[in-house]
């Protein structure tokens, strides 16, 4: 057998908590090792049981999430998981080293499982309102041009930046979802990035590293 996929839930919300817990408690290969409501806990925590995934609330008492992500980044893959859609807001976690943003009211509870899962794999995850916040923000010309992008990857980088899945892309390109991802893989490489997340924070020129 596989070791489980561990995860640490972060909110000062006591129900939103026991929702996240309560949802992945459903997945035998999943196991909640820890919750926080506050951010110095969660990199606390996150220090003590180095989870894969931690899923991580904005605004939290002691210390907000997009700092604590700084630390936590470190010993695990952050998933913001919050109200917040601001443009500062999510480029600053992105760059802090979240690598995905689900924005509550804008996701269902299958996502949330395909976001664990794609974090502890190292796949980023935008919820479509992260990924319009992030694109309302930046102006046509912020769009990054130092890459050595193809025509078609480029066609590819601009769905994955406007929140379209794979099925999505391929269908609109008229293209196989195996073509896509071996797009995908190879705009990965070329841009020097893990993850959907990183991409788009990028693509948008919200990424200043």
């Amino acid at each position: 057998m596989t070791r489980p996929i561990t995860v640490l839930v972060a909110d000062d919300n006591a129900v939103v908590r026991m929702g996240i817990k309560a949802l992945l408690s459903q997945m035998p290969d999943i196991h909640v090792v820890g919750e926080a409501w506050d951010g110095e806990l969660a990199a606390e925590l996150a220090r003590k049981f180095t989870p894969d995934v931690t899923l991580l609330d904005v605004r939290m008492p002691r210390r907000d999430g997009v700092s604590a992500a700084q630390d936590i980044a470190r010993v695990s893959k952050v998933v913001m998981m919050t109200y917040s859609d601001s443009p500062d807001v999510v480029r600053s976690a992105l760059q802090a080293g979240a690598c995905g943003y689900l924005v509550h009211g804008a996701f269902e509870p299958a996502d949330v499982e395909a976001a664990v899962r794609g974090a502890a794999r190292g796949v980023g995850t935008l919820s479509p309102a992260a990924v319009a916040a992030l694109a309302q923000d930046a102006q046509p010309s912020q769009v990054r041009t130092d890459h050595e992008l193809s025509p078609r990857e480029i066609e590819v980088m601009e769905l994955i930046a406007r929140g379209r899945t794979n099925g999505q892309i391929a269908r609109e390109l008229f293209l196989s979802e195996k073509t896509v991802k071996n797009h995908i893989n190879r705009i990965f490489a070329k841009l020097g990035v893990e993850a959907r997340a990183q991409a788009v924070s990028w693509w948008l020129g919200a990424d200043t590293n």
